[in-house]
C-alpha cells in the first residue's frame, strides 16, 4: 500500500469513527494488496449508510466527482489517482429469469457471503481501533496463496443466481493466472446456458477484458474447454480441429489464432488490434479445400472473414470503429504475405499503401505476429521477408507519397476540363488517373495527372 493511499484510508477511518459506522475495504483491493499488486480503485462495504459516508469522506479528503445511486445504496468519488466507491452492506436474492437481485440491508458477514469468489470475499477494517484487520470467513487468503478460484457457497447456486459470474471466473483466471477449483469448473459447464439471461453488452465487456490481459489465450482456451465459446463466439470455436488427407494435414487454426493473439498482446495494448488477431482467420472453415498434389488451401478466406465480421460485430454490440477497422485489416492481412513470395514491384507496394492508408503500420505489426511456425529458420526467413517489404514501402512512400492517396485532379476539375455534368464518367476518369499512378505510368503529381487526363479523356468520353 502506498503511503498516500494509506493516509487516505486512515482519514476515511477517522470519518467512520466520528459518525459511528463501520467500514471495510473489500474485494479486489484486499486481494491485490495481499498479492503485492497495486490498484487505483478501492471498494468499501459500510455497515450503515454507504452514500452518507462517501459524502463525508469526500469532504474530509477534499475529493471531487461525487456520484450517488441512492436506489442501490452506492456512491463514489475521486481523489488524486484513486477512485473510492462505497456501498451499504447488503444481502441478495435472485429470481430465476433475472440477474437483478432483491437487495436488503445486511451485516458484513452476510455481505461477504454474496461475493463471487473467496479471494474477493475478504474485508479490511479502516476504523481506527481495528485498522488493517482482515475478515476472511471463507479462507480466501489460503486460496490466494494456492492460486485457486473457489466460490464461497455452492458453486451451482452461485452461477445460477448470477450467470455473469461464469464470465468473471474465466476473466479472473486469465488475469490472475489462477486455476478454477474443480467443483466450480464443473458448475460453470453445467450452468453455462444460463448466460442467455445476461445482456450482450455485459458479456462482451467481460470478453474484451479477457482479451486485454497479458496473455489472452489463457482465458480464451478456458472459454473453449468449458463450452462457453460455442455459446458466445461460435465463429472462434469453429476454428478448432485438424484434418488429414494422405500425408497432408493442416494445423489447428484455433491453436494458431491463440498464438497470434498472444503475439499481438506482447507488442500492443490496442484492444481492436487484439480483436483483429482473434478474428482474422474466421473465414477459413468456409474456404477449406483439399487439392490433390497441393494439400489444404484456404483461398479467399480473408475476404469471407471480412464479410462475416458485419454480423459478428453487430451481434457482439461492438462499435462501428471495431467493425470498420477489423474488416479492413482482416481483408488486407494476406497482402503483405503475398508480397514476400514474389518480386516486390513498385506498383504492388503502391496498391498496398493506398489500401492500408494510415493503418499500414498496424497491418505490418499484425502480419509479423501472424508468423507462428515452430521452425525457427522459417520464422527468421518470414521476418526477413517482411523487413524487405517494409523497406520497399518506405522507399515508395518517400518517393510517391501514397498513404493519403487520391487523384491529384479532383472531380470538379475533371468536370470543368472535360465539360461533363456530375455522373459516373467523372468517377471513371478519376479512377483511371489513380490506376495510372499506381501502375507507375505517371508520377503522383498534379501537373502529370492533369496532362494525362487531357491526353486520354476523349478515348473514354467519345466511347460513351
Amino acid at each position: 500500500m502506498s503511503k498516500s493511499l494509506e493516509k487516505y484510508l486512515i482519514e476515511i477511518g477517522k470519518v467512520c469513527d466520528k459518525t459511528g459506522v463501520e467500514a471495510y475495504a473489500v474485494g479486489g483491493y484486499v486481494r491485490d494488496s495481499l498479492a503485492g499488486r497495486s490498484t487505483d480503485e478501492i471498494d468499501f462495504v459500510v455497515v450503515g449508510d454507504g452514500p452518507k459516508l462517501a459524502e463525508n469522506a469526500m469532504k474530509a479528503l477534499r475529493g471531487h466527482g461525487f456520484v450517488v445511486y441512492s436506489k442501490f445504496g452506492t456512491a463514489s468519488f475521486l481523489k488524486d489517482d484513486y477512485k473510492f466507491e462505497f456501498v451499504t452492506a447488503r444481502s441478495e436474492t435472485y429470481h430465476k429469469d433475472s440477474r437483478n437481485p432483491n437487495v436488503e440491508i445486511a451485516t458484513l458477514s452476510e455481505d461477504l457471503t454474496r461475493r463471487d469468489f473467496t479471494v474477493n470475499a475478504m474485508a479490511m477494517s479502516v476504523n481506527a481501533g481495528t485498522f488493517g484487520a482482515i475478515s476472511d470467513p471463507f479462507d480466501g487468503r489460503i486460496d490466494l496463496d494456492k492460486k485457486i478460484l473457489r466460490t464461497p457457497l455452492d458453486p451451482v447456486a452461485t452461477f445460477d443466481d448470477d450467470p455473469l459470474r461464469i464470465m468473471r471466473a474465466v476473466r479472473f483466471a486469465s488475469q490472475l493466472d489462477f486455476n478454477i477449483e474443480e467443483s466450480a469448473l464443473a458448475a460453470i459447464m453445467q450452468m453455462r446456458d444460463r448466460l442467455s439471461i445476461i445482456s450482450q453488452e455485459r458479456i462482451t465487456d467481460e470478453f474484451l477484458k479477457i482479451l486485454s490481459h497479458a496473455k489472452p489465450s489463457i482465458g480464451l482456451i478456458l472459454l473453449m474447454k468449458t463450452g462457453i465459446l460455442e455459446i458466445i463466439f461460435p465463429e472462434i470455436e469453429q476454428l478448432a480441429g485438424v484434418e488429414q488427407r494422405d500425408r497432408y494435414h493442416h494445423k489447428d487454426v484455433f491453436d494458431h489464432t491463440m498464438k497470434v493473439v498472444d503475439n499481438v498482446a506482447a507488442v500492443s495494448d490496442d484492444p481492436i488490434l487484439r480483436f483483429i488477431a482473434l478474428v482474422h482467420d474466421i473465414g477459413k472453415p468456409y474456404t477449406k479445400r483439399f487439392v490433390e498434389g497441393t494439400g489444404w488451401t484456404f483461398h479467399g478466406h480473408e475476404l469471407v472473414g471480412a464479410r462475416m465480421l458485419h454480423k459478428v460485430c453487430r451481434r457482439l454490440k461492438l462499435s462501428n470503429e471495431y467493425l470498420k477497422y477489423s474488416r479492413k485489416l482482416t481483408k488486407l492481412h494476406m497482402r503483405p504475405i503475398h508480397l514476400t513470395s514474389e518480386e516486390v514491384t513498385d506498383s504492388a507496394v503502391r496498391r498496398l499503401l493506398v489500401l492500408a492508408g494510415e493503418d499500414v503500420d498496424d497491418l505490418m505489426l499484425f502480419c509479423r505476429a501472424d508468423i507462428t511456425s515452430g521452425n525457427p529458420d522459417r520464422v527468421k526467413k518470414h521476418l526477413h521477408n517482411f523487413d524487405y517489404v517494409m523497406q520497399r514501402m518506405k522507399e515508395v512512400e518517400e518517393k510517391d507519397r501514397m498513404r493519403a492517396f487520391q487523384s491529384p485532379v479532383r472531380g470538379d476539375e475533371i468536370m470543368s476540363i472535360c465539360d461533363l455534368e456530375p455522373g459516373p464518367m467523372v468517377g471513371k476518369l478519376k479512377k483511371i488517373i489513380e490506376e495510372a499512378i499506381l501502375d507507375g505510368e505517371i508520377p503522383n503529381e498534379y501537373e502529370a495527372a492533369k496532362e494525362y487526363l487531357l491526353r486520354i479523356k476523349h478515348d473514354y468520353i467519345d466511347k460513351n
